[in-house]
């Protein structure tokens, strides 16, 4: 068994968020999908959360929505809402590049690198060479784009050659971009992702990263389901939240919150390592969906599959450090029996404990709330019944290969079937999919699922395999509609 390693020594600590209100004149955006439930309940966030406000913070929240700015006297409460990932400040962007390196670490491929030096004319710009077999190439690249070359005589990996750029460079914004990435307008990106720094608890940015447009049919699937498109919805970065990471590949992080840098032994993960050890120090990385970059997809179908096997792989190695973080699914136990009841042919049972569930809460919001009956089909519907389709998802997506091996036996095919068709239109549910994409991304989560597997065996640890079951509130004694009887002294 590896250790695991502590994790939260590696960075140093935020400020508090109390020492940083957001400032008042700051225009700030209510978050799309946040809510009012009640007089003074507000529900949304990163992860979804609900939030019961002070005294008369209604009209100034509804005020933010769809922009507003902090008034004198806002400032605490609007912090207190940026940290829930409820509320979005909106710096003004700064074109200035003079405080930010950009760091480029490649291995033999001057093509891509020469394209993307040319868009980097204006940076202060330092090249890793991370051993590269073709070293001449790479240095006759950087000559003629004047850029600094660091030559690495071990490959040292993708961490490894980040970390040997900070070491080179001593501006305090540091701009990690892999030598694959396409930028359009690198001075625009660099002011967008910059602008989030305002924020003296922010310590990195990231842009959305979609596939560049090809003609074959795998430049297509990445293009529209790129395993490093984190979504089109702007958001705070945060562990089981609707951004849990960002890659990498294009990514602006603080020099002082870096701490150590990526993890050198991860040669695959480094960077959801990183952003974790940050958020476990109290910062903050946001993601800019309006920004967009692209990264080129793997040139061959070798080449595609073993990413995919070793972003599965990187799990296992990910869960010695970061415990139930990479649980492949977590839910309460009374949700996950009313869904594998429901799979199972018994859709009453599942049903029967989301009206106990409504019940139970209702009965405990109803001094509290105006309207307790919306309150409790809000979070039951959102927390139980909500679950079914990404709980499937989580199965097809680490266990796919064991369901299409129930699928065989004749008394499991049909719900077998079901739940894997379920699982792989979950991931399809903000962009409707073309046929050609369906053997993808069958073969994109087969190919992950074994990478979990070869990563339980490598770590020989089961961190990635086992569910991370919660504590319900709901007794046994509740689903089955017993009451307890009377006490006797």
């Amino acid at each position: 068994m590896c250790e695991t390693r502590p994790v939260s020594q590696l960075s140093p600590r935020a400020p508090a968020p109390t020492q940083a209100p957001i400032p008042a004149g700051t225009r700030v955006l209510l978050d799309t999908k946040a809510r009012f439930l009640d007089r003074d309940l507000l529900s949304g966030g990163s992860p979804w959360r609900l939030l019961r406000l002070p005294g008369a913070s209604r009209p100034v929240v509804q005020r933010w929505h769809g922009g507003g700015d902090v008034a004198v006297g806002e400032e605490r409460l609007a912090r207190t809402l940026v940290q829930q990932g409820l509320l979005h400040p909106i710096f003004a962007s700064d074109d200035t590049t003079e405080d930010i390196d950009v760091i480029v670490p490649v291995r033999d491929d001057a093509v891509h690198l020469d394209s993307l030096l040319a868009t980097l004319c204006d940076f202060h710009v330092t090249v890793v060479d991370d051993a590269s077999l073709d070293a001449a190439a790479l240095r006759e690249c950087c000559a003629r784009h004047r850029v600094d070359l660091v030559r690495l005589e071990e490959n040292l990996g993708p961490a490894g050659a980040r970390n040997a750029g900070v070491h080179a460079t001593s501006r305090p914004l540091l701009w990690f971009i892999d030598a694959d990435v396409t930028i359009s307008d690198a001075a625009w990106v660099a002011a967008r992702l910059r602008s989030a720094m305002n924020d003296p608890l922010v310590a990195a940015s990231a842009p959305r990263i979609t596939g560049p447009a090809g003609t074959t049919a795998r430049e297509r699937f990445e293009h529209r389901f790129s395993p490093l498109d984190m979504g089109a919805t702007s958001a705070l970065v945060v562990p089981r939240g609707v951004v849990a990471y960002v890659p990498s590949a294009c990514l602006l992080v603080r020099r002082h919150a870096l701490g150590d840098g990526f993890d050198e032994t991860l040669h695959v993960g480094e960077d959801v390592d990183l952003v974790w050890r940050l958020h476990d120090q109290g910062w903050l990385v946001r993601y800019d969906a309006q920004v967009v970059v692209s990264h080129a997809a793997r040139p061959t179908w070798h080449r595609w599959f073993a990413q995919r096997i070793g972003y599965g792989v990187s799990s296992s190695h990910l869960a010695l450090r970061h415990g139930n973080r990479l649980a492949p699914l977590r839910a309460d136990g009374w949700t996950l029996v009313a869904w594998c009841a429901t799979f199972a042919g018994k859709p009453l049972v599942g049903a029967r404990i989301a009206r106990v569930a409504q019940r139970r809460l209702r009965e405990r919001l109803e001094e509290t709330t105006d309207d307790a009956d919306q309150v409790a089909n809000e979070l039951v519907g959102r927390g139980m019944i909500g679950a079914g389709g990404p709980l499937a998802r989580a199965i097809v997506r680490n266990f796919g290969a064991v369901v299409l091996v129930a699928a065989l036996h004749p008394r499991l095919r049909r719900r077998a079937l079901v739940l894997y068709c379920v699982g792989t239109a979950w991931r399809f549910r903000s962009q409707r999919p073309r046929p050609a994409d369906l053997p993808l991304a069958v073969a994109d989560d087969l190919a992950y699922g074994v990478g979990v597997l070869r990563g339980a065996v490598l770590t020989r640890s089961l961190g990635a395999l086992t569910p991370h079951v919660t504590k319900s509130t709901l007794g046994l004694r509740e689903v089955l509609g017993l009451r307890r009887g009377p006490t006797t002294d």
